[in-house]
């Protein structure tokens, strides 16, 4: 599988950063990353869009566990409970980093990128979350291929959910009878 694929193996039309920063500018709302198995990928695709300083406020890489209650605000016991790779740690994360990031919206990634298992979890599992305005909302992916793949196309994923919320955040704005 080609690392610059999505879950199901097909290449994205045009960057999947730029339809959602462009949102975030006509909104004048503000964008946080907080990154394990992406590990910086994520941020990197969105500062690559011109006219991002406006949007992105930084982002957290919280590749350790204890990082993701330090940094981030995870609540400890869930990540003793459950481990990092879950769910409720993914919003979590998104709910956390945009708190400190003092963002509009939150955008996270968790999960296995390989090669090998971890607690228990398979490689490919990843959760991506996203906190904004109107709440919460968290995604599960079982991604297939090698580590390369996994987390590019976690990037990728992330950011669609992400530019679901922001667009869907449109829709609800909007003056009824009023085409969104």
């Amino acid at each position: 599988m080609d690392a610059e694929t999505d879950a199901d193996g097909a290449r994205p039309v045009g960057s999947p950063a730029a339809g959602v920063v462009h949102a975030l500018v006509q909104r004048r709302e503000t964008l946080a990353t907080i990154e394990s198995l992406t590990g910086g990928l994520l941020a990197a695709s969105i500062v690559e869009i011109a006219g991002v300083s406006g949007v992105y406020r930084g982002g957290l890489v919280v590749y350790a566990t204890e990082l993701k209650a330090q940094l981030a605000g995870v609540p400890e016991n869930l990540l003793d409970d459950r481990g990092p790779v879950d769910p409720d740690v993914a919003v979590a994360l998104a709910e956390g980093g945009r708190r400190r990031c003092g963002a509009d919206w939150g955008l996270a990634t968790t999960g296995v990128a390989g090669p090998e298992p971890q607690d228990g979890k398979p490689v490919g599992l990843v959760y991506a979350a996203v906190a904004g305005p109107s709440g919460t909302d968290v995604r599960r992916f079982d991604l297939d291929g090698g580590r390369d793949h996994i987390r590019s196309a976690a990037v990728i994923e992330a950011l669609r959910l992400l530019a679901e919320r922001v667009h869907a955040a449109d829709r609800d704005a909007a003056p009824a009878g009023s085409a969104a």
